[in-house]
């Protein structure tokens, strides 16, 4: 088979990646120029500042990524691009690149869910086996997904309200700890104890999720405890968060892959980064002989390599789009 090359461009929030892949699974060159640093400030990320960043950056990072492969962009298939969901601003920016890109060189244009790119970083780690359920858990989201086969997306459940990635920045803000807050409640929970009572969120017979609830208990718990005049044990207040909302991720993800009879789950998201989920679900996949894959860590967090990958296979599927394709804060995974 004559092997394809995917030139991705990822800008859906504050990251500006690009990056070229192979055949859906072998990464040529990849550049993730972070704007973390800048965001810290405000603890968290201004939309229009990271529009601004982009602008500055996409078109250096596209000539590095070239340069970094040693390709030109004649060489390249297809050009794969974020479409949403995600900040309007942000997204704009790399997808009129792409659209640039796509006319100039008469590439054909491949939009890309961001979701998508978060299941097919699995295919950079091996082959994606179907059918499989994927926990989808980041900063905006916190699905289920059952996939029959490529490109074939059923959503069983999500987040009513807040995703998990954002109760834990939330949750850490209140708690003085710096941005991102994710990490830092993962370092703090391995050392800290389960000693704070909170409520398990949204524990039902749904697939659904819910963490606003999660997140208002520790607010009200941590202003309670100043009012009496008590210290906060941070770490311990941590490893109780976290183990909440571990519990619940794994307890329906388990029930999922029973439910639907299926033996491989993946997991997606910067949340998967958690350390304390990954060590869960490793043990509970060992337990019921549940094939589990999950991202290295430079998969997790936004970056082109992912969609490069995921837009390999709708490129093969002939999903590809003309110039008027829009970006989309909001969108369905399709």
């Amino acid at each position: 088979m004559l092997s394809k090359y995917i030139l991705a461009i990822e800008t859906s929030c504050d990251e500006t990646s690009v990056s070229i892949i192979k055949n859906g699974y072998q990464e040529i060159a990849t550049v993730v120029l972070s704007q973390m640093d800048i965001h810290a400030d405000y603890g968290g990320v201004v939309p229009e500042i990271a529009s601004r960043n982009h602008i500055q950056n996409i078109t250096l990072v596209i000539e590095e990524v070239l340069t970094k492969a040693n390709m030109t962009i004649e060489e390249i298939d297809a050009i794969a691009v974020t479409y949403g969901p995600g900040l309007i601003g942000s997204l704009l920016i790399g997808l009129m690149a792409a659209k640039t890109l796509s006319f100039i060189y008469c590439k054909p244009l491949v939009p890309v869910h961001h979701i998508a790119g978060h299941i097919y970083a699995n295919n950079l780690v091996k082959p994606m086996e179907f059918p499989l359920i994927a926990l989808v858990v980041s900063g905006g989201h916190t699905d289920l997904i059952y996939m029959k086969e490529d490109y074939n997306f059923k959503r069983i459940g999500g987040t009513l309200d807040d995703a998990v990635g954002e109760a834990y920045d939330k949750v850490a803000r209140v708690m003085g700890l710096s941005y991102p807050g994710g990490p830092e409640i993962d370092n703090l929970a391995k050392i800290g104890e389960d000693t704070y009572s909170l409520p398990t969120p949204l524990d039902d017979d749904s697939y659904n999720f819910s963490f606003s609830g999660l997140k208002s208990a520790v607010i009200n718990l941590i202003h309670n405890e100043e009012q009496r005049g008590n210290i906060i044990n941070v770490p311990n207040l941590a490893t109780s968060f976290q183990n909440r909302v571990i519990n619940i991720l794994t307890k329906k993800t388990m029930r999922a892959l029973e439910e639907y009879q299926v033996k491989n789950l993946i997991v997606a998201g910067g949340v998967a980064a958690n350390s304390g989920l990954r060590t869960k679900l490793t043990e509970l996949c060992l337990e019921k002989h549940i094939n589990l894959t999950i991202p290295s860590i430079k998969y997790c967090t936004d970056n082109a390599a992912m969609i490069g990958a995921a837009g390999y296979y709708a490129y093969k599927l002939d999903r590809i789009d003309n110039l008027d394709v829009n970006a989309k804060a909001v969108t369905e995974l399709q």
